[in-house]
């Protein structure tokens, strides 16, 4: 029996020592295999370890920026920092960066909260939950992030131990709220996460979102370069670290075809315009009529795309926002007429009322139907009339062959313009009535864009230019030209002839008696262009909306005359008008702010023979100089002065040495003994100057030039005096400057010989 359980005893320890010398002999198998080999499970040790001592930063590239067509910069990046807090215990001491760890939570919540505007509850937990989590480091969110240098001085002040920086970029837009929908905006965007436990902050790529910053965002952002080397446990580079460094290449520039000045001004009477009137919205945009380059563009609501948020209108509505135009299409039916050879503009024809047939509706001219008896086509043209339009697209022309002209003028497709989001309009054209009312603007969408570019034919001998904001790409580092655009004609859908006659009724609409456009004149150049008032669709689907405001007053002009420069459309959505006041008022405000001084800015000579031009002129020192020799000397060389005030030495103005003002620019010197001005007749921009000078709160109501004033002339003002102004389209001025004569008026525009025009007349005008 014991015989018998020994040999059972020994069986079992000889299968024991078989087994542990075969698993011993498969460990060291694998350890040799390993040691010959340099591998496990495919993986080489010896990359691995490489791996683990290698430290990999990422070298940011610069984003290109984005300037105007005389090289301002209008978009660039801009130095920041993020702060970060060290948590990993192996920075107990300083490594050659000066890092250390955090030691103290409760402590470093405590200090740092309170610079970064937040609650300390939030900066702690942060830290806690990093530690928990063994993190290398951790962030502070939004509000750690995009830090002024000024801000990181501040913090480093402190002498937080673990608390560090970090460079990086941020997109800025010197200008704020400037040709926003032109140039767009970016946003960051976090990439390469796993840097974080190489020691390195998160990593962000700033990427378009809207605008050029979008539709260039390939050509803007540029490549990244790295640096990488071989590091101790302390983050410490090993003598002989294999580095290698790849250079990070930038973006390259882009040059726009915006002009600054012009952008700038377009910018502040639209805002002028959106104060004072409420409209829904507000589009303009100005076109070089010879090239295609878009000089400005502009819609309100706005934005700054320094802080994208909360924004009302992200569209660019000048392409992106097709809209049923109103009357400015009827130049494009005319000229269809003119060029198909069957128009006869001496031809009469009974205006007020049109219909087809008894199953169609009526058609009715802006005048309430009443129309002004038996007139031509040319005088029908002028007055905007409805019936005309109707009657060559049915009887004359022809629907169909008038088809193959909207579609010659490209309203069927998009524009092609270099932005982001263009949205071509409709044209609806399925029912005889659709194809009637085509042809004065309803029914049938369209945008902005699409109108100027059609527009272009008319002012180009027939040639349809196709419009560009991007003038050309460079490389910033090489200066180089990548890429350089130059006008492109994209159709002919009328002839040399048709343009200059369409030219002719154009100037009709504008410079004749029974012209709807008179409102739209300027003092130094002859304006030719047709005026629109579009009726909006009701959105609950009954017809249109009822209402005197319930329209989008639009207006498309060019000029000079004879041959144009500059194309220029404006459209005002639902503005709050007063009782009486026409829906071209805001229209015209803007239109003759803005066409009036580029034109001159853009030194195009008058075509009204002024007899001194404006120039530009440079502002020499004003501070601290004599107040009578200093204004004499001003006017000689031709500047526009105004002198606030009785004495004798000049302590501040509305321009600073080395600016540069147009001629008809108002220069305002403020002496040491300032009083209330005579401001009637000035601008709401004038105005604005001189309450900043005077530190006055300017209260503005209406929208034009000064028709009364809260504080009289000559009254001492103190600062934060409210001024109040009521502001009027047309008033006649007082030149402070004439105290000897007082009653010396000079007109600010061009005054109303009949302020009692009957509705019938207001009608007229309106449309």
């Amino acid at each position: 029996m014991n015989k018998g359980k020994n040999k059972k005893t020994h069986v079992m320890a000889g299968i024991l020592m078989a087994a542990f010398v075969g698993a011993f002999l498969i460990i060291i198998g694998r350890f040799l295999y390993i040691q010959v080999s340099g591998e496990v499970n495919g993986v080489s040790l010896a990359e691995w370890a490489k791996q683990k001592r290698t430290a990999t930063y990422y070298l940011e590239s610069e984003r290109g920026e984005i300037l105007d067509d005389q090289g301002m910069v209008l978009a660039y990046d801009r130095a920041a920092y993020r702060v970060y807090a060290i948590l990993d215990e192996s920075f107990s001491g300083e490594n050659e960066d000066g890092l250390k760890h955090v030691k103290d939570p409760e402590k470093t919540a405590e200090q740092l909260a309170p610079l970064l505007d937040l609650d300390k509850s939030f900066v702690l937990e942060r830290l806690k939950k990093g530690m928990k989590n063994e993190s290398f480091q951790v962030e502070f969110g939004r509000a750690g992030k995009e830090l002024s240098q000024e801000k990181r001085d501040e913090i480093e002040k402190m002498n937080i131990p673990g608390i560090n920086f970090s460079e990086e970029s941020i997109r800025f837009y010197p200008n704020g709220m400037f040709a926003s929908h032109i140039l767009g905006y970016t946003r960051a965007e976090e990439i390469k996460e796993e840097e974080k436990k190489s020691g390195q902050s998160s990593v962000e790529e700033i990427t378009g979102i809207a605008g050029i910053e979008k539709e260039m965002n390939d050509h803007l952002m540029g490549e990244d370069g790295s640096i990488s080397f071989e590091r101790d446990k302390y983050n410490r580079k090993l003598l002989d670290p294999n580095e290698i460094i790849k250079e990070p290449v930038n973006g390259d520039d882009i040059y726009l075809t915006i002009d600054q000045k012009v952008q700038t001004l377009l910018e502040e009477v639209m805002n002028e315009v959106e104060e004072s009137y409420k409209p829904e919205r507000i589009s303009a945009i100005i076109m070089n009529a010879k090239t295609g380059e878009i000089i400005a563009m502009g819609n309100r609501p706005s934005y700054n795309p320094n802080q994208p948020t909360n924004v009302e209108n992200w569209y660019n509505d000048v392409i992106s926002t097709p809209y049923e135009p109103g009357s400015t299409v009827k130049m494009f039916t005319w000229a269809a007429a003119i060029d198909a050879g069957v128009y006869d503009g001496e031809k009469g024809f009974k205006s007020g009322k049109y219909r087809v047939n008894e199953r169609m509706d009526m058609v009715n001219d802006h005048n309430g139907g009443e129309g002004w008896g038996t007139i031509t086509y040319d005088e029908g043209f002028a007055r905007s009339s409805n019936v005309a339009a109707s009657k060559i697209v049915w009887e004359i022309l022809g629907t169909e062959k008038y088809l193959s002209y909207l579609k010659a003028f490209d309203f069927d497709k998009k524009t092609n313009i270099d932005l982001p989001g263009e949205v071509p309009g409709q044209i609806l054209y399925n029912w005889p009535m659709e194809k009637i009312t085509t042809g004065f603007g309803q029914g049938s969408t369209m945008t902005p864009i699409q109108q100027i570019k059609a527009a272009s034919a008319i002012t180009n001998e027939g040639k349809m230019l196709e419009p560009y904001v991007i003038n050309k790409i460079v490389d910033p580092d090489t200066d180089k030209v990548i890429e350089e655009k130059s006008p492109k004609v994209v159709g002919e859908p009328i002839s040399k002839d048709t343009a200059d006659q369409v030219l002719e009724l154009l100037d009709s609409v504008v410079n004749s008696k029974n012209g709807t456009g008179r409102p739209y004149k300027l003092d130094d150049y002859t304006v030719i262009g047709k005026t629109g008032t579009a009726e909006i669709p009701d959105p609950e689907g009954n017809g249109y909306l009822a209402g005197e405001s319930t329209n989008i007053f639009s207006f498309l002009g060019m000029s000079p005359k004879d041959d144009p420069e500059l194309i220029m459309y404006v459209s005002v959505n639902q503005p709050t008008l007063a009782e009486g006041e026409l829906g071209s008022a805001p229209v015209s405000y803007i239109f003759k702010s803005v066409m009036e001084n580029s034109l001159h800015y853009l030194d195009i000579e008058s075509d009204k023979n002024v007899s001194e031009p404006v120039e530009s002129l440079k502002v020499p020192a004003l501070m601290d100089t004599k107040t009578t020799a200093t204004k004499k000397q001003l006017t000689e060389e031709g500047f526009k002065v105004t002198v606030i005030g009785k004495g004798k030495t000049v302590v501040d103005a509305n321009a600073a040495e080395g600016d540069e003002l147009l001629a008809n620019d108002r220069l305002i010197l403020l002496t040491d003994k300032p009083v209330m001005p005579e401001i009637r007749g000035w601008s709401r921009r004038e105005v604005l100057q001189l309450g900043e000078l005077l530190d006055l709160n300017v209260e503005f109501s209406g929208t034009g030039y000064v028709d009364s004033q809260s504080i009289e002339k000559g009254k001492k003002v103190k600062k934060n005096d409210v001024l109040k102004l009521e502001l009027k389209p047309e008033v006649e001025s007082v030149e402070p400057d004439e105290e000897k004569s007082d009653k010396k008026k000079v007109k600010k525009t061009d005054k109303k010989k009949d302020k009692k025009k009957d509705k019938k007349k207001d009608k007229e005008e309106q449309e």
